[in-house]
């Protein structure tokens, strides 16, 4: 999954930032409001979170503008104020959630972690596929019960693919969901990681689409 954090405290950002990658999120920053728009409206970002207060242009009007574009990722809104007005503002401006400072880190990455659920019309933290479970909670990877060591880019790439589970993704659109803005990015890295995946998961469980990508079985057989 790849996240934009935009957020002007430059010691919560990096606390943000570090946590996500933790988590293994792709993460994208932005410290003012002109460079948050500029990034949500022109990268395709899986979730965003959104400091209402911040330079150069608000939280808010940041917002509003993306929705306007038609811009659907999923934004947590972060704020100092605890006013209900603004929590209402927050909301009819198009976030999906609203959370106060100050904040417990694991509620922002519960949050985040629902937010991105929702947005692929799934209601579980666990993926299956056949014998093989993704835990986004945890981050674990099983198969029949068994921890299976994924790299960081694995456990993304059969993360991104098993929550959109049923569609074909494109390399182009793997490669602008797993790395951030900062990556060199190369398509043919994908094929790699695939490549890697089937060697510890088996050869059912990823299965190419000539010409167009690659798809998660519907049961991993």
């Amino acid at each position: 999954m790849r996240l934009l954090i935009v957020e002007d405290d430059i010691n919560l950002n990096r606390q943000l930032a570090e946590a996500f990658r933790e988590a293994e999120y792709a993460v994208d920053t932005a410290f003012d409001g002109t460079e948050g728009h500029f990034l949500g409206d022109t990268e395709p970002y899986d979730v965003v979170v959104l400091d209402i207060g911040l330079p150069e242009m608000d939280g808010i009007t940041v917002l509003e503008r993306w929705r306007r574009a038609g811009r659907k990722m999923p934004v947590l809104l972060l704020t100092a104020r605890d006013r209900w007005s603004d929590k209402v503002a927050g909301i009819d401006a198009g976030a999906d959630d609203y959370v106060a400072k100050p904040f417990h880190m694991e509620e922002i990455l519960a949050r985040v972690r629902a937010l991105v659920r929702r947005a692929a019309g799934r209601a579980s933290n666990e993926m299956t596929v056949g014998d093989v479970v993704l835990d986004t909670r945890s981050g674990r990877v099983t198969i029949a019960g068994a921890p299976v060591k994924l790299t960081s880019h694995e456990y993304r790439l059969l993360a991104y693919l098993m929550l959109h589970q049923g569609r074909v993704v494109s390399r182009t659109e793997l490669v602008e969901h797993l790395y951030d803005q900062d990556f060199d990015r190369d398509s043919n890295t994908i094929e790699v990681f695939v490549g890697r995946l089937r060697k510890k998961l088996g050869d059912r469980v990823i299965e190419t689409v000539r010409g167009l990508g690659y798809t998660v079985s519907t049961d991993g057989t």
